[in-house]
């Protein structure tokens, strides 16, 4: 089909790339008030689009805006062209080399002072690279996070924004009217909206901000994403400990998860996992969650997180075992070779009392959710230390309490934290959290132990603890492991009874084995 040419500057923004998340991201904008251009290679998708979306489908409107519409056009050179100035052009589609051919596409049109805006799931490194490109052709770029699926694009994401503020400011009246909603004093999502009719609450907070400059915002969703690993492993391991110790069904789990999610645990993980479990097979009525294959798929973003992790010198053990434990679900068959020649505990049965038993498992989930936090947190800071980007983290933790996949009661809690003001070495520091975890860590033990006396494999949990008790401890073995470098490798150590700083080599092949201090 061959569209019309779109009148000139008659649109407030654009969309290419029209997949699922890049329609309803476009139909979410049109539901604002926004007159919308769209814009895909194959015009039988655009075509499709507007057949099921004609012109009227976008009811009252958004804060007085009036009704928005979406704006066909059938080139690249068309879609540019319809776009008010600054033009602000939003790419979502499949992250790599694609994504370069269409910003190239863009800029070839576009103005200096124009705005090109990747919503995709780039490495940030690439968001980088094609921020200085552009910059240097005089266009703005914006690398945005955006989370919460393809129902968060539909009907309110969170969004995390990073590039010049220039551009930002060209795209936060669209990015703030579009993004989930939270109420300013609880936190709490509000949730209800539909087709042409969105969240339209007086004094409701955006769940979006400003992330800082170049890269910021694609590498605040990845530690989203790395955290959202971890927190989907946890959830996963809670069901084990639930079944393989108590061989509770996935149908009382669930009744489990449903009080759970009224607890500290409230969060869009628990609730879905609860809804998961309950679910019966369409095919053959068992518990569906018996049918699924135990073979977890991934896209990268964990493990992009714990590469950065291990640059950055950062522990982000739990990110890291979250994504090594779905690498291992994988090897399907090397797993169902393995279960006939390794052994592990002999019919194990749990004698303790099993009431208090779950009650342990949802305080060790508790416990290890926040090192998770922690940890993401944590490698936030070294990277707005490494390259000057002043995060905010309660900001941060503010615009993930809705429309991210780890939207959670938690992450009001945490955004409290880091709005207290002060140096927060460590979110478990945060006397909120060191008290809570300080009062309930023996349950977390007992849920450790108790996981490997009877073989359940827990990786995270396992993880997360020791990450808790190596933070907690003014000494750890690592004095064994700089001995045995100095002895083999000569790459000194430092004293217990010196000033940090000053270093010291044994001459190990010496009899007398003298000290040397090294300047």
């Amino acid at each position: 089909m061959s569209f019309p040419a779109p009148p000139p500057a008659s649109a407030d923004v654009g969309v290419v790339g029209l997949a699922v998340m890049g329609q309803n991201l476009a139909l979410n904008i049109a539901d604002h008030g926004f007159a919308t251009a769209v814009y895909n290679r194959t015009a039988s998708v655009t075509e499709a689009m507007l057949n099921a979306h004609p012109g009227g489908s976008f009811g009252p409107g958004y804060q007085g805006r009036g009704p928005g519409s979406l704006v066909p056009a059938a080139s690249v050179a068309d879609f540019v062209q319809s776009l008010r100035r600054p033009r602000v052009a939003v790419v979502l589609i499949k992250a790599g080399r694609a994504t370069d051919a269409v910003i190239d596409a863009l800029a070839e049109h576009m103005e200096p002072g124009d705005v090109i805006v990747d919503g995709g799931n780039a490495h940030w490194e690439d968001t980088a690279r094609r921020e200085s490109a552009l910059k240097a052709r005089g266009l703005l770029f914006v690398g945005s996070g955006v989370s919460g699926g393809e129902l968060g694009a539909r009907f309110g994401p969170s969004l995390m924004p990073g590039g010049d503020r220039e551009a930002w400011a060209a795209l936060e009246p669209i990015w703030t009217a579009i993004s989930a909603k939270v109420d300013r004093l609880t936190g709490i999502a509000i949730e209800g909206a539909s087709a042409g009719r969105p969240v339209d609450v007086p004094d409701a907070e955006p769940c979006t901000s400003y992330i800082g400059p170049g890269a910021a915002g694609h590498f605040v969703k990845m530690v989203h994403n790395g955290i959202e690993y971890a927190d989907m492993q946890m959830i996963a391991e809670s069901c084990a400990l639930l079944q393989g110790v108590l061989g509770l069904e996935p149908a009382k789990i669930a009744e489990v998860f449903r009080e759970w999610d009224t607890t500290e645990l409230d969060s869009f993980l628990i609730e879905i996992t609860a809804d998961i479990l309950a679910q019966a097979d369409p095919v053959t009525g068992v518990p569906f969650v018996e049918i699924v294959l135990d073979t977890a798929g991934q896209k990268g973003t964990g493990r992009w997180t714990s590469e950065a992790s291990l640059a950055l010198g950062v522990p982000a053990p739990t990110i890291a075992e979250a994504v090594f434990a779905r690498a291992i679900s994988s090897q399907k068959d090397l797993r169902v070779a393995a279960s006939t020649v390794l052994k592990g505990p002999a019919s194990p049965t749990y004698k303790g009392d099993k009431k208090r038993f779950v009650e342990s498992v949802r305080r060790a989930l508790y416990c290890s959710k926040v090192c998770a936090y922690a940890q993401g947190f944590a490698l936030m800071a070294e990277a707005s230390l490494e390259w000057e980007w002043d995060l905010d983290f309660a900001s941060i933790a503010r615009i993930w309490r809705g429309g991210c996949i780890i939207r959670a009661r938690l992450l009001h809690t945490i955004a409290e934290a880091y709005a207290g003001g002060g140096d927060l070495p460590n979110l478990l520091m945060a006397p909120t959290f060191a008290s809570q975890v300080g009062e309930w860590h023996e349950s977390w033990r007992e849920v450790v132990a108790n996981a490997v006396a009877m073989g359940v494999p827990a990786p995270a949990f396992c993880s997360a603890l020791a990450y808790y008790d190596a933070l907690r401890a003014p000494r750890v073995s690592a004095n064994i492991i700089q001995a045995q470098r100095d002895y083999f490798g000569a790459h000194t150590y430092e004293r217990t009874d010196q000033p940090r700083g000053k270093f010291y080599h044994l001459d190990w092949p010496d009899p007398d084995r003298p000290q040397l201090e090294v300047t």
